[in-house]
This record gives structure tokens, sequence and C-alpha cells, in this order.
């Protein structure tokens, strides 16, 4: 799974990442998912948190020191080498010293169903949203209402990227970009509004928040690498851009590498809690 708008998984882009996606989420969410939490009652053996797409695991490491209690965290990933990361990077105590444990799941998660999320206290994951396609999303969304397990789903890129200083080139790119998003049906961009129609719709209370990434001088190895990324990918989708980006992206590392280029790439963490009363109106996947 990516992230922002680079489709790299590869676990150096990751753990490259981690600093900025820690700094990016927005903690304003977890005061009423705590509250919604503790409204349950106790659970026999604590929370059982599912990361899907879970990486190398940073979801994890931010997550469960921020949450009291016993955890058990199931790991979701189709890449073993990165499920292996994640598992051997686990967070050991929640945020009133209590044990966290882990189980790994290797495999796609199309066929995730609220059946399989039986007793779960909460669903989460980074940068997912914006790679499935409608259907996916809704598959996923009835998942988690029906079995009445909140979701807490971070770092979905929604379109909007800023550079500075300013440069002509910056809209046509940033435009690019995110049709190859879309590409083959993928939501990309619009995935943060799908996906909080798809759960308001199942009677779901949704909350959203911005998550930007803040990149500055401090950031320089993140920040040229997501250039690239970026550049390359709206070449694929445009042809026609590429001899103009080759001396964009050249001087714009140039930029960066004098500490002179700042980047603000654009995100939304998105927090469902199940409805009130039973109210789960998709039903059981």
């Amino acid at each position: 799974m990516t992230t922002t708008d680079v489709p790299l998984y590869e676990p150096e882009w990751l753990e490259l990442r981690e600093g900025a996606d820690a700094a990016a989420r927005a903690g304003e969410l977890l005061g009423p998912l705590r509250e919604w939490l503790a409204g349950t009652g106790p659970r026999t053996g604590g929370l059982m948190i599912h990361d899907l797409g879970c990486g190398t695991g940073s979801m994890g490491r931010w997550l469960a020191p921020r949450l009291p209690g016993p955890q058990r965290w199931v790991l979701y990933d189709r890449d073993p080498a990165l499920l292996g990361r994640a598992a051997a990077r686990a967070p050991e105590a929640a945020a009133d010293g209590a044990g966290v444990t882990v189980a790994t799941r290797r495999g796609d998660l199309a066929g995730l169903t609220a059946v399989e999320l039986a007793g779960a206290s909460l669903v989460t994951a980074s940068a997912l949203l914006d790679v499935l396609t409608r259907d996916e999303l809704d598959a996923l969304v009835a998942a988690c209402v029906g079995a009445r397990c909140p979701a807490l789903l971070a770092l979905s890129v929604v379109g909007r990227v800023e550079l500075a200083p300013a440069d002509p080139l910056d809209v046509e790119l940033a435009e690019a970009f995110n049709a190859h998003q879309r590409r083959g049906g993928l939501l990309g961009p619009d995935a943060v509004a799908v996906a909080s129609e798809a759960f308001a719709r199942r009677g779901a209370v949704v909350r959203v928040c911005d998550s930007p990434w803040r990149l500055g001088a401090d950031e320089s190895a993140l920040t040229a690498r997501w250039l690239r990324g970026w550049a390359e990918a709206a070449c694929e989708q445009r042809p026609d851009l590429a001899a103009r980006a080759e001396g964009y992206v050249r001087h714009r590392l140039a930029e960066c590498a004098a500490g002179g280029l700042r980047v603000v790439v654009h995100h939304s963490d998105l927090l469902a809690l199940p409805p009130a009363g039973g109210d789960a109106r998709g039903g059981v996947s």
C-alpha cells in the first residue's frame, strides 16, 4: 500500500516517510476514539486492532502507545518481508504500560468481511483508501460497520500539493498526478469523500481531519524521493510533460539540496464510529 502519492512499497521508502507520517497524523481524532472504546466496556484480553496494509508497522508504533490497556494487533500485508519487519519492530507497551502482542496475516484485503472482523475493537490503515476502487472501499466499509467496529483510516491523498517557491509547471504536474492516481478505477484523491459518504450512508458517525506532510530543509531526503516519484507518475500519465519535467525536477532537486524548497502534501485522516443502537445498515458481509 502506498501513502500520499508515490506508489513505492519498498521498506526504505516506508521507513523514510515514517517521521513525516507520524507528524502529520490527526491526533485530534484519538479523543473521540478513546471515548467510544471506553464506552463499550471492558474486553476480555484487551483491544483487538486490525491494521490493514501494515507495511513496516508504522501505524502500530504510533497508535499503540496512545491507547490504554492490553492490545492485540493483527497485521495484514501481501508482502511477507514487510510483515516480518512490522512484527519485529512492534511496540511493546500501551499508553498505560500494558502489554502489546502481534500476529500477522499475509494476503489480499479483498475478501475481508464482518465475520472476519468479529470481536475487533478497531480497524486501522494508512494510505490505503486512495489505492482502492469504489467497490473495494464499499466492501471494506460494509465489513467495518457490519462488525460494529470503528475505523481509523489515515493519510489518504486529497489531490493538493503546495511547493514554495512556486513554479509554473506545478499545477500541470499536480493535475497529471491526480489523473494517474485515478487510473484503472482507483479512487485516488476522491477516496476520503467517497469513504465518508459510504460510512455515513450506513449510519456511522464520521469525522475527517487534515493530516498534511510539511516538508522543509530537515526532510530533504524524503522531499527529493517524493518529488522524483511525483513527477514520474505525472509524466507516465501525460508523456507530453516529460521534456519540461526533466529540467523542472533537476531545478527542484537543487533547491531541495540547498534547503530552499518547502512542500506541503495534503492528506486527510478519517474516523468512522459505529452507528448507535446497532443500526448497521450495511449488514454483515
